[in-house]
């Protein structure tokens, strides 16, 4: 296998150009042969980011030679990179995060969980030669979203692989939507779409599980709805797609809901909204308060979006 080696000096007093060559050293994973030697198995990648960091020390007065190399006295290079230290200690973290999980905290768990997501994406962005560490991180990070999800929201509903039939508005005014109690971004986004695209004189029943839904009430988002998943598609999607509603600014809002309830492309909104969303579920106990207080969210996500489109 070949190698690349960085061998590097800079003066003393650099401090900065110092510092900034050893963080950049850090963060693509290359291991210290000594001070100032740096390793890391050759690739095209690493090579353009190793000439990159010469380069950069090369022009703040310091000396940088890059080669290529191949050990010939046997020497086992792998196990400089092991990263079983950072995957285990991401296990405590993901474990320390599962201890009191519950539905009042599951939300900022949520966040929790994403952070810990990028962090394995980091860590494995490094791991050269990815062993039983990796897989057990990424099993105990699904393991954490399924609980966080269990808590967020009980009874999830299941993806239905059918067409979505069309609906007309004009035929579902005045009625009694369904949906579980205790919403998040899926259910609260739908519940401010039916009542500002469909149905404005709707009421919104919340309901202990989903057996508990009238016969003649409209559900959405649980298992056997009217309005459900379908597909890749979350409940805002399909609501979206049953009605015909395909502005612009309620694209955006579908990529949003998307990426918040089953997650995909972050859009640049994304962690503020689910922040907030989160601080409003944690505060207000009464399900139609909390969808009252989410609706001016929406709204004004739909202004500005507007305004951009």
């Amino acid at each position: 296998m070949d190698w690349l080696l960085l061998i590097t000096s800079l003066p003393t007093e650099n401090a900065t150009a110092r510092m900034r060559a050893w963080r950049a050293l850090k963060a693509c994973g290359s291991a210290a042969l000594r001070d100032g030697a740096y390793l890391l198995p050759g690739s095209n990648a690493r090579l353009q980011q190793l000439e990159a960091i010469a380069s950069d020390i090369q022009q703040h007065g310091g000396v940088a030679r890059l080669l290529a190399c191949r050990p010939l006295d046997g020497s086992d290079f792998p196990p400089l990179f092991q990263r079983d230290a950072d995957y285990q200690q991401l296990r405590q973290d993901i474990e320390e995060q599962r201890r009191g999980l519950d539905p009042d905290n599951a939300a900022e768990r949520l966040k929790q969980w994403r952070r810990l997501g990028k962090a394995l994406a980091g860590i494995a962005a490094v791991d050269f030669f990815p062993g039983a560490g990796q897989q057990q991180a990424q099993a105990a990070l699904q393991q954490l979203e399924a609980a966080i999800q269990q808590q967020l929201s009980p009874g999830e509903p299941h993806s239905q692989q059918m067409a979505i039939p069309r609906r007309a508005v004009a035929e579902h005014q005045g009625r009694v939507w369904a949906t579980r109690r205790r919403p998040w971004v899926d259910r609260l986004a739908s519940a401010w779409l039916i009542r500002r695209f469909i149905d404005p004189q709707a009421r919104i029943l919340w309901l202990a599980a989903p057996g508990d839904c009238p016969p003649d009430a409209l559900g959405f988002d649980f298992d056997g709805a009217a309005f459900t998943h379908v597909g890749d598609k979350v409940s805002f999607e399909v609501l979206l797609a049953s009605f015909g509603l395909d502005a612009p600014p309620l694209r955006r809002l579908a990529e949003l809901v998307h990426y918040l309830d089953v997650g995909g492309a972050a859009p640049p909104e994304a962690s503020g909204v689910e922040t907030v969303l989160a601080g409003l579920r944690a505060a207000l106990s009464d399900d139609d308060q909390l969808l009252a207080a989410a609706s001016t969210i929406w709204d004004g996500l739909y202004q500005q979006f507007s305004k951009e489109a």
